[in-house]
């Protein structure tokens, strides 16, 4: 996880850019592999680890009525935090991911191994926020959120920014 938490930091800080990060079923890893990282400080701007549903509203502003509605694990909660990020942060681009890693906590409409992300940056179209809902086999906890953390770290990548553009 290192070595591509280099590469996006060594992508961001090409194209001049700070990123930031909102955890709630990683609980931090994204932020500990960007930080792993030495000289990671010029590129990344901060993170948040809201891992309750009242974390969200208190920390971030996500609103109790998302949460109410749809969930801590929805796309319309991914994409309140990754936007909250953009502005409490003021970094060029946000990831936030939220989910179930197990082995309880999942339902039928949302087993185990669900993980919904959400990608935001500055001067972004609200409406184009790009998020992605993934069901991730779940074999257990530690591989979840892994396999999450790997993945939102790939969403920090400028790369991305064509993609959402096409």
């Amino acid at each position: 996880m290192s070595e591509l938490a280099a590469t996006i930091l060594q992508e961001n800080r090409d194209a001049g850019r700070t990123v930031a990060v909102v955890e709630s079923c990683t609980g931090g890893m994204v932020m500990a592999a960007l930080t792993s990282v030495p000289g990671a400080s010029d590129v990344f701007d901060r993170g948040y680890v809201v891992y309750s549903d009242e974390a969200k509203v208190q920390t971030l502003g996500v609103g109790s009525d998302i949460i109410e509605t749809f969930g801590s694990v929805s796309v319309a909660a991914a994409w309140a935090m990754a936007v909250a990020a953009i502005e409490k942060s003021g970094a060029d681009v946000a990831v936030s991911v939220t989910g179930i890693a197990g082995p309880d906590g999942g339902s039928e409409k949302k087993p185990v191994g669900t993980v919904v992300f959400g990608r935001a940056r500055k001067g972004q179209n609200p409406d184009h926020i790009h998020t992605d809902l993934i069901h991730f086999e779940p074999t257990n906890r530690d591989e979840i959120r892994r396999l999450a953390a790997l993945h939102a770290l790939e969403l920090l990548s400028p790369s991305r920014d064509e993609e959402e553009e096409v």
